[in-house]
């Protein structure tokens, strides 16, 4: 089954739990230009557009232009990465040391 760039950001979006006033702000976009991304399969957005749309929903740019219906696990583990990057360096090691301890279980 294939799913559409707009179907695929209007899921996400619904399932993060934002209105599109909240991606749109999110991705420094207007509230009609989602909508039209959502809606009208005629619109492509820019590269840049994209990035920040993947980014705002976790996913990535190649799982939204995928016509698959789900993402994959690697893009669940792409997408994650990205977030674990923008962290502070300390952040990023308590969770490297929650991982750490999290692997000696067993």
């Amino acid at each position: 089954m294939t799913t559409s760039l707009g179907a695929k950001i209007k899921r996400h979006r619904q399932e993060k739990g934002y209105s599109l006033d909240k991606l749109a702000e999110l991705t420094d976009s207007s509230k009609s230009y989602i909508w039209e991304l959502e809606n009208r399969d005629a619109r492509k957005p820019s590269g840049e557009k994209l990035t920040r749309i993947a980014q705002a929903l976790e996913v990535t740019t190649d799982y939204l232009l995928d016509e698959s219906e789900e993402p994959g696990d690697a893009v669940l583990k792409e997408a994650f990465f990205r977030k674990f990057s923008k962290l502070t360096v300390e952040d990023q090691e308590k969770i490297s040391q929650m991982i750490d301890m999290w692997g000696r279980k067993g």
